[in-house]
């Protein structure tokens, strides 16, 4: 593989998943990057699946594997994301901006397990990477799994999911903020 392959395994064009608009399950090769990029309006979790990958906006941040990354476009910036020289794979998931004109952010929650706190009202999210064998209770809400075959998402009230896997589950406030009515 050279570059970057993107594979979306969710992007409802209806507003039905409230703020949640696309997620991506993207593997880039060692030391390569999506390019200096915009964003605007938007903030984007990043789940980092395996390998490292490092930001590339104002201080910066590296991330490995089981880290999850937070970055709020708000009024707009422009940034990169490379991956280390063992590549990475990433859970790129994009939420409508819960403050579209306010400063952008970046944060880093480490080696995550359980609640990741979003700093937002509308959109939960829960992660657990349980190993081959092991088998893990999620909450309800929208199941995203990156398993061995491949990536399954639903919606689902509450079950048990076996690994080797990366687990997420999304709490989504389905209402649109008064902002984005119209």
């Amino acid at each position: 593989m050279t570059g970057l392959e993107q594979r979306i395994v969710l992007a409802p064009q209806d507003g039905s998943l409230g703020p949640l608009l696309r997620i991506a399950d993207d593997r880039l090769a060692p030391r390569a990057g999506y390019g200096r990029h915009e964003h605007r309006a938007v903030d984007v979790v990043a789940v980092v699946l395996a390998g490292s990958l490092r930001h590339r906006w104002a201080d910066g941040a590296e991330l490995a594997a089981g880290d999850v990354a937070v970055l709020r476009a708000g009024a707009g910036l422009e940034h990169d994301e490379v991956a280390g020289d063992d590549g990475a794979r990433v859970l790129q998931c994009y939420l409508r901006s819960a403050a579209p004109t306010g400063e952008p952010a970046h944060e880093v929650h480490r080696a995550t397990s359980g609640w990741v706190d979003l700093g937002r009202g509308d959109a939960r999210l829960w992660v657990a990477r349980p190993a081959r064998g092991e088998s893990v209770g999620v909450p309800a809400g929208l199941l995203v799994v990156r398993g061995v075959d491949g990536v399954l998402v639903e919606q689902q009230a509450g079950r048990r999911v076996e690994g080797p896997a990366a687990v997420l589950v999304w709490q989504l406030d389905t209402d649109r903020p008064e902002w984005a009515r119209g």
